[in-house]
């Protein structure tokens, strides 16, 4: 006991030169950290270093920075609440929102769209999170109960990610109306937890995002909602929501989808917001990513209060707080993020994945990792396969056949003299054994995969989807739009989407 009490609290302290020594052997971490110690060496040293590395310890609050730190007091894990909304029906996404729930649809070869928001949140200390829907829930209730639960908690750290579903109430006997609405009809719950912020997400777009920075920047511009900002051309503004800020970053005017003249008096000044001088001038305009941190008795006050029959954040609760004089200021995001809610949006997401030399949105980022539901499936098996600038998920199976510029999901089967260009491919929810398979041939239908000698081209193979053999899925008339669901596809955009559990026959063409 005595050695024990001796030891307590004693602290070495290396003198001038050894720090010195040590800080060129050893690499240099950037460390936030507050101590009542005053230790002179360790100063010198760390002073040093900052020089070294041109370090910014305090960054203008409004950018997205990559040098900046964060020091939230409290931290985001016990002060700030997740709250995913999951989307509407997802009619501009159908069939592939037939079975599933939006954020459920998957992503990448391996993962689902909900892993976005929800790893963002993780990488950020944010282990509380909701997840708003309310149709089509069961599979994304199944991946995040997988992919989330077991890992999310500990005794003083109480994670959780909960989907929480559309139901009725004495108060509310309705579905949700809006994102406003959604958010509002679970305010009770919400209002339970002892946090100072809610950030509200959305389930459906591909980015990585710091929130820890943007909640920081929330707390020290002392703003009631902060509003997440991407800078814009003129080209793609007109398709967006559009913000006009002042010169400490406030937004003071919201303009939807702006055109012509209203669009030209949307101009800001986005150097304010972080921006170099020559990004500002080919991006004079800032659009709402639909990403908000929000007070907490703010969000209470607005929805219950100030605008109980509101039904949307972008277009009436935003703007309303605005008019009503709170502070709401703009936050820069200059990154990577697609909004995937069109079937070409979303095939366009996932094969920038295999773009050279640096994909539109990489996986493969060590300190902000994407995560997903553990399957433990083997490693794929590629037997004579010429595959070329794609994207191969796990546990598939691939004879001899071509693939060039696509995505193939995990499980996937593809059987000899198949070729596969400009396509993605989901993969399967399960394996077909050997007899299960020639039990289906001698029945005259198709197991699950790519048949042999099949050419696809240009299009989208939902899962456990059954291609027989020498089919072509070209659409060499170049059709924009076409519904044939009792065939098993749509066409639009002229991408050919093959629906999930769908079979085409031997010798199909479209």
């Amino acid at each position: 006991m005595a050695s024990m009490a001796a030891a307590t609290g004693v602290l070495k302290v290396p003198p001038p030169a050894a720090a010195a020594a040590s800080s060129e052997a050893v690499p240099t971490r950037n460390l936030s950290f507050s101590s009542s110690l005053s230790l002179s060496n360790v100063k010198v040293s760390l002073r040093s270093t900052r020089v070294r590395n041109s370090m910014i310890v305090s960054p203008k609050a409004v950018s997205d920075s990559q040098n900046s730190q964060t020091c939230l007091d409290p931290d985001a894990s016990s002060s700030v609440l997740g709250i995913i909304l999951g989307g509407g029906a997802g009619t501009r996404l159908y069939p592939l929102t037939k079975k599933r729930a939006k954020p459920a649809v998957p992503l990448g070869a391996n993962y689902r769209l909900i892993d976005i928001p929800v790893s963002n949140c993780l990488n950020s200390n944010i282990n509380k999170i909701y997840v708003l829907t309310q149709f089509n829930s069961a599979s994304l209730n199944r991946h995040l109960s997988r992919a989330y639960a077991t890992n999310m908690g500990g005794y003083k750290n109480e994670g959780f990610v909960e989907v929480l579903a559309a139901q009725q109430s004495p108060e509310n006997p309705n579905w949700f109306q809006g994102t406003a609405d959604a958010v509002r009809q679970y305010l009770w719950l919400f209002e339970e937890h002892n946090v100072l912020e809610y950030l509200i997400l959305a389930g459906d777009h591909l980015y990585r995002m710091d929130y820890e920075k943007f909640i920081q920047a929330h707390r020290e511009t002392d703003a009631d909602i902060t509003v997440a900002a991407l800078p814009m051309d003129e080209e793609r503004a007109t398709a967006f929501g559009l913000m006009k800020i002042d010169e400490e970053g406030r937004i003071v005017e919201f303009a939807e989808k702006p055109k012509g003249e209203q669009l030209k008096a949307m101009k800001v000044d986005t150097t304010i917001l972080g921006l170099d001088d020559k990004r500002a001038k080919e991006m004079p305009y800032i659009a709402s990513m639909g990403i908000y941190v929000v007070s907490k008795d703010v969000m209470l006050e607005l929805l219950r209060n100030k605008f109980p029959g509101a039904n949307d954040f972008g277009s009436e609760v935003i703007p309303g707080a605005t008019s009503l004089g709170l502070r709401v200021q703009a936050y820069l995001y200059d990154g990577y993020w697609e909004d995937i809610g069109t079937i070409e949006a979303f095939y366009n997401a996932n094969l920038g994945i295999t773009k050279k030399p640096v994909p539109d949105f990489s996986f493969y980022d060590r300190s902000a990792p994407i995560y997903t539901q553990p399957r433990y499936l083997p490693p794929s098996k590629m037997l004579d396969a010429d595959v070329t600038d794609s994207v191969i998920g796990e546990g598939c199976v691939i004879k001899n056949c071509k693939i060039h510029h696509s995505v193939v999901g995990l499980r996937s089967c593809i059987s000899e003299g198949a070729i596969i260009e400009d396509s993605l491919l989901m993969g399967a929810d399960y394996y077909e054994t050997a007899s299960e398979k020639s039990l289906l041939t001698a029945k005259g239908s198709v197991p699950i995969g790519i048949g042999k000698n099949s050419h696809i081209r240009r299009a989208i193979i939902d899962k456990n989807a059954r291609i027989g053999d020498n089919v072509k899925i070209i659409n060499s008339d170049n059709v924009q739009e076409a519904a044939r669901e009792t065939d098993g596809y749509f066409i639009k955009s002229g991408i050919v989407t093959v629906i999930k559990d769908a079979l085409i026959p031997t010798g199909t063409l479209i």
